[in-house]
Formats: C-alpha cells, sequence, structure tokens
C-alpha cells in the first residue's frame, strides 16, 4: 500500500486559496459535507449537458449571423457572460424562498440540523455576491474619489484584488450553477428541485426580455425550452437515483 498523505492543515488550505483563486472557488462552491452522497453519472451527465448547451448556443448564434466580426464576438460573449451573472442573481433571489419552504416543512429535530448546514450554502452565496462586488472598487466612476484618496499602493492592492476576485468569481459562477450553491450540503434532495425552479425562471426571463431576437421563432422557443425541459429531466433523474440507489427521497427528507 502506498503511504498515505496527511490532511493538509487549515492554515495551508487558506494560505493556498489566498494564492489560488481557483482553489479557494472549489473550497467555496463545491458540497463537503461528510457522508454526503455523490453518484458520479449524474455528475458526468451535468458536464455533458453543460458542453452541449455551450455547442447548442454557439451553433445558434453562428447560423443566424450573430457573429460575423470581431465586435460581434464581444458583444455575444459579453451577452453570454451577462446571462450567467443573471442566472446567479436569480439562484440568489430562489435559494431563500427554495431552501426556506424546505426548512419548515421539515419535522422539528430534522429542522434543526438544517438549519445548522445552511451556513455554509448561506457563505458560499455571500461570497459570490461579495467577489461580484469588487470590481465596483476598480471601475465605478462613483469611487474614483476613494482610489484617488488610497494614492498608488491601494491602487495596486485594489487591482491585484480585482483579479483575483474575477478568477474566484468566473469559475464560481461554474461551480455555482452546477452545485446549486452547495445546497447538498443541506440534503441531497435539494440540488436538483433548485435547479428545476431556477432554470424554469430563467426561461422566464428570456421571454420577458425578448432574448435571441434574430432567431426565428420556432427555433427560438425549440431553444428557450430546451434547456428547462433537459434540466428537468436530469433532476427528475437525479432525484430517482438518489431514491434507488441510496435511498434518500424528500419525503424522509422531510421526515414525513
Amino acid at each position: 500500500m502506498p503511504p498515505s498523505h496527511p490532511e493538509p492543515s487549515r492554515a495551508r488550505k487558506i494560505l493556498r486559496g489566498v494564492y489560488n483563486p481557483l482553489y479557494a472557488a472549489q473550497r467555496t462552491f463545491r458540497p463537503s459535507r461528510p457522508g454526503i452522497v455523490d453518484d458520479r453519472e449524474v455528475r458526468r451527465l451535468q458536464l455533458w449537458r453543460t458542453g452541449l448547451g455551450l455547442v447548442a448556443w454557439v451553433g445558434l448564434m453562428v447560423t443566424y449571423n450573430a457573429v460575423a466580426s470581431a465586435d460581434d464576438v464581444q458583444g455575444v460573449a459579453g451577452e453570454r457572460l451577462d446571462q450567467s451573472w443573471s442566472s446567479v442573481l436569480v439562484l440568489v433571489c430562489t435559494f431563500p424562498v427554495v431552501v426556506g419552504a424546505f426548512v419548515a416543512a421539515a419535522r422539528d429535530g430534522l429542522r434543526r440540523v438544517y438549519l445548522r448546514r445552511v451556513l455554509r450554502p448561506l457563505g458560499s452565496v455571500l461570497a459570490i455576491m461579495a467577489s461580484m462586488g469588487t470590481s465596483a472598487l476598480v471601475m465605478a466612476p462613483e469611487l474614483a474619489g476613494l482610489r484617488d484618496a488610497v494614492g498608488l499602493p491601494g491602487r495596486i492592492v485594489l487591482v491585484t484584488l480585482f483579479i483575483w476576485s474575477l478568477g474566484f468569481a468566473l469559475y464560481g459562477i461554474g461551480l455555482s450553477l452546477v452545485h446549486v450553491f452547495r445546497t447538498a450540503d443541506i440534503h441531497e434532495v435539494l440540488p436538483p428541485i433548485l435547479a428545476g425552479v431556477l432554470v424554469w425562471e430563467m426561461a422566464l426571463v428570456d421571454v420577458i426580455t425578448g432574448s435571441y431576437a434574430q432567431v426565428p421563432p420556432a427555433a427560438r422557443a425549440v431553444f428557450v425550452l430546451g434547456a428547462p425541459v433537459t434540466v428537468t429531466a436530469l433532476s427528475v433523474w437525479e432525484l430517482y437515483r438518489l431514491r434507488r440507489h441510496h435511498g434518500l427521497t424528500l419525503r424522509s427528507a422531510l421526515g414525513r
């Protein structure tokens, strides 16, 4: 047997996160509750779904001449980034509603357990919001006086913080959407339920805001509905696997 490597100390993990924002994002946005069920088959399908969704989106944009120049590429990339931010913001607003309803519906003993487990998912929500706010310190015109007041050393610190936060936030957005703000730390049935609610909310936002206006109505309807239907099917299948292979159901999670 090869020798086992000792678990890094807490101080060493913090130090690594300071100079590596991607590692810090992993520690912040991936669920890590002891004894948590991690179904690799579901995770693999989620990666395929994300990759195919990106390919389909790029194909849709190219097919209908959304990308015709370098400026269009920047515009499309900016639109996709805005949609990612919007997804996170919608998830931030949906998170307390769904989680609050889940905790309130649980029996008294389980309710106290779930309330303790909410701290880490709540911390990940606050972390993504804080990382999004650091860009204002560097770019917001309203804070130009603050940047002038701190002088050159302060600006270097702000720019360094912004670069770190950018890597942390971009990677954190992806992890937040995949792991649904690590709500599996509360209970394994929560991520598929919350993901299903989120994706239908985003589809409704696309319809209200008139996204993909350059795409013919039939193709736009298929594209807008494809994501929620796919994610809903994945969520149902994930709940099925949790029940079939791990004995976890919504009823048992609530103690009913």
